[in-house]
């Protein structure tokens, strides 16, 4: 199947173009210059910098931090926009992305966190009750295997996150519930039948106390 996906393309550049500068003003090593830039920081409700909920999806703490959200973003988001939309997948990922950025914030106590996991887990979770509710797509010979491999990795990472201390599973997890809600709300235009589609989906889509 030919897949079209202008949003999860444009999504890769801007994130690639933000990381770029990062390095090219080693901005990523300093708490400082990632709040400057727009990191998450506790009580960004209070200060009403809700800027910060958007800016800090598309900023990362290192090279592997970008490269394993890019990746899980490539391997996500080309084939939710291909079955589900354009319109879809950018709603599901700005959305669960700012629920994410929002209860990072309110659980952190200090410190700063950035990055797109918690948008991936929410595009996780849709996946999920998208595909269990597409009359399309419920019934295809791939669905089981695909849905069986996305709860794999959700439970992996989770488990990653409560295990190692410093990735920000109080944003992955609030990107996940809010992407499996979504994931109910029905398609009023269903997309058309699916050829045989095949994912290799990451091995790992957690942060570096970030979302």
């Amino acid at each position: 199947m030919k897949r079209v996906t202008p949003v999860t393309t444009g999504l890769l550049f801007a994130i690639a173009v933000v990381f770029g500068y990062e390095v090219l003003t080693q901005a990523y090593t300093s708490d400082t210059a990632m709040i400057r830039l727009g990191a998450i920081i506790p009580g960004l409700l209070e200060r009403h910098e809700y800027w910060r909920l958007v800016a800090a999806m598309f900023l990362h703490g290192g090279w592997l931090h970008w490269f394993v959200n890019s990746w899980a973003l490539y391997q996500l988001g080309t084939l939710y926009e291909t079955l589900f939309g354009s319109w879809r997948f950018a709603f599901v990922y700005f959305t669960t992305g700012i629920i994410a950025s929002l209860a990072s914030s309110i659980n952190m106590k200090s410190g700063a966190a950035v990055g797109a996991s918690g948008a991936i887990f929410g595009v996780l979770g849709a996946f999920i009750f998208s595909i269990r509710r597409s009359p399309q797509y419920r019934h295809q010979p791939w669905t089981k295997s695909l849905i069986s491999q996305l709860v794999f990795w959700i439970v992996v990472n989770i488990a990653i996150g409560f295990s190692v201390k410093f990735i920000d599973n109080a944003a992955h997890i609030a990107g996940l519930v809010t992407g499996l809600l979504l994931g109910l709300v029905p398609q009023r235009v269903p997309p058309q039948p699916p050829g045989q589609v095949v994912i290799d989906l990451p091995s790992s889509a957690s942060s570096q106390n970030q979302p």
